[in-house]
């Protein structure tokens, strides 16, 4: 489920906008990423609800927000894109950033935030 909001959080439901804007370091460009990652926490967190309205699963409330605040903030995080770059050029991987890597490396970075959320909400 969280995938599955992750997806949808991040590719119909990013405007233009956002894309182009929530990695400036202005005023502006923390809005575009933080309503970026709020629509992140709004889709996962239903999807969540639907999930154990739907399989019968018996999610604390408490442990949903937990995992949703946690997906909201890493997604925030990863998406200002200097942490990504940062990692990128301390690893050997500056011919990959020239070659469109970033993109790669940055959905790897959102992949792990949402596997650590989804073992959090299993344990």
């Amino acid at each position: 489920m969280l995938w599955v909001g992750h997806l949808l959080a991040d590719y119909p439901g990013q405007t233009d906008h956002q894309a182009a804007h929530k990695a400036e370091a202005s005023a502006r460009g923390w809005r575009a990423n933080l309503t970026h990652a709020t629509t992140h926490v709004l889709v996962c967190g239903a999807l969540l609800a639907l999930g154990s309205a739907v399989l019968g699963w018996q999610l604390p409330p408490i442990h949903a927000a937990v995992a949703v605040a946690w997906i909201g903030a890493t997604h925030s995080l990863i998406d200002r894109r200097w942490p990504i770059r940062w990692w990128m050029e301390h690893t050997g991987q500056r011919k990959f950033i020239a070659h469109g890597g970033m993109a790669h490396v940055d959905q790897s970075a959102h992949i792990a935030a949402l596997t650590a959320a989804a073992l959090y909400l299993a344990a």
